[in-house]
């Protein structure tokens, strides 16, 4: 499998390459050269496997000659080992359409956990025996920070800086990251917005000469491994509701679109996905987006639900890519001119070649009123999982097409917001009892280039 930008001007790599690179050198992001296609009798095939044996069969097609069968057979047990439910992604049923697809069950309780806690060990087992140090610089708007400071804590051969806008964070997601103590773990609050923090490692990616110097890496969803990893639970869930002998749909809470990317992916790979919903909240581009064309940005809305409060979604690109028959050339005057002007224009023909997809933007109050539904259907939801499910029953999909809302954090992560609409909070889970205990390790910058560049490039220990 060879990985190519899509912008088209960086080198075409293998997959190990694309793991330990994540940003593309020229500024786009790296996707496989042609999508891969499993059978009817291949999916089919997937029933009754446990995740990781599914994990290893739909990643093998990407991963290549990178790894042996069974080296990454050995890594998917490794890393879901660790979840706390059997089933790793357990669906649960809420009524005779809708399902919640729980994501919540690895380390830090999010839907990261489930692609980080792999990509972890494969940066771990591609650094073996050498001598390359890799600096993973990353964005967080809540779940990625503390999933990949989880996932690569205390391993020899990484640092890892993750910038979170400062105040915009929940309490725990905040303590999940800066109670990390590990020489290699660095949390730093940024004045700003999710935006500003993504902004900044861009740019870090973009200086080259400080991007080789370091060895930037990658753990957002610009990196394909990561996205590549969460493909996996689409055709685990679609599965044990009949895939192949019949469609699924999915409604994803998404604020940088990688999540419900990787759905997109499924449906490429021959999963016969009937629809994917794009769940936004107020900060509503890329319902504006795929509903009327108008991917503008405007200026960041802090809600309830903080890790979807972005305006600029990066793996929006890679959908994008598609649309625009996969012509880099095309795409990459595009993309300079959204990032000159932070406005794009998708005119109806690209447009309607995204059919897979409907979206919908949930406010507040529509917000809370799932919450009180699921509740009151027994089940406790967080406010990202509830604008999943706000949109997924505003669909009007036939009622014989299982409709599975992707649960994407555990309700305990996000008390003021789960009390105030039901009246009490989730536990938090026994194993992250002392979480609000702990003494955190923070620092505080501006958001300025030169200000996190040299933080970075003092504090990594590439030249040790």
């Amino acid at each position: 499998m060879r990985y190519i930008s899509t912008r088209g001007q960086a080198p075409v790599l293998g997959f190990k390459a694309a793991t330990l690179a994540g940003l593309a050198s020229d500024g786009g992001l790296y996707v496989p050269e042609a999508w891969p296609r499993l059978s009817e009798a291949a999916i089919a095939d997937l029933a009754g496997r446990s995740y990781a044996e599914t994990a290893a069969i739909v990643l093998a097609p990407f991963i290549g000659d990178a790894l042996d069968p069974a080296t990454l057979r050995e890594l998917c047990e490794t890393a879901y080992g660790r979840f706390a439910h059997p089933a790793v992604t357990p669906l649960v049923q809420l009524d005779g359409q809708h399902w919640l697809l729980e994501l919540f069950h690895g380390p830090t309780l999010a839907f990261k956990d489930v692609a980080l806690q792999l990509l972890g060990l494969l940066f771990e087992r591609f650094l073996a025996g050498g001598d390359r140090h890799l600096t993973i610089v990353g964005a967080t708007s809540g779940d990625t920070g503390s999933a990949a400071i989880e996932a690569v804590a205390n391993r020899a051969h990484i640092d890892i800086f993750m910038l979170y806008p400062d105040g915009r964070v929940s309490d725990v997601q905040r303590r999940q990251m800066t109670t990390v103590d590990a020489p290699n773990a660095h949390s730093i609050a940024i004045d700003g917005d999710f935006d500003t923090a993504q902004a900044l490692v861009k740019a870090l990616f973009a200086d080259r000469a400080f991007a080789d110097r370091v060895g930037l890496a990658a753990v957002n969803s610009i990196n394909w491994a990561r996205l590549a990893a969460q493909v996996v639970y689409y055709f685990y869930a679609a599965v044990r509701l009949g895939a192949p002998g019949r469609p699924v749909a999915f409604s994803v809470p998404t604020g940088n679109f990688g999540d419900v990317f990787a759905g997109y992916v499924a449906a490429c790979m021959g999963l016969p996905v009937a629809r994917l919903i794009v769940a936004t909240n107020v900060n509503d581009i890329l319902h504006r987006a795929l509903a009327r064309g108008d991917y503008s940005a405007g200026t960041v809305a802090p809600t309830a639900t903080p890790s979807m409060d972005i305006q600029v979604s990066s793996n929006f690109e890679r959908l994008l890519f598609d649309l625009h028959g996969r012509d880099a050339g095309t795409l990459a005057g595009v993309m300079r001119g959204f990032e000159a002007t932070r406005a794009m224009a998708i005119p109806e023909p690209v447009r309607a070649r995204a059919g897979l997809f409907s979206s919908a933007r949930i406010d507040h109050a529509a917000m809370v009123e799932a919450m009180r539904w699921a509740h009151g259907a027994g089940t406790i939801l967080d406010p990202h999982s509830a604008i999943g499910l706000a949109a997924a029953r505003a669909a009007g999909l036939p009622r014989e097409v299982p409709l599975v809302t992707l649960a994407t954090a555990h309700p305990a992560k996000f008390p003021e917001a789960v009390t105030s609409a039901i009246g009490t909070a989730a536990p938090l889970p026994a194993r992250l009892g002392a979480l609000m205990e702990g003494r955190e390790h923070v620092t505080h910058l501006p958001a300025t280039l030169d200000v996190i560049r040299e933080f970075v490039g003092t504090r990594t220990r590439v030249a040790a």
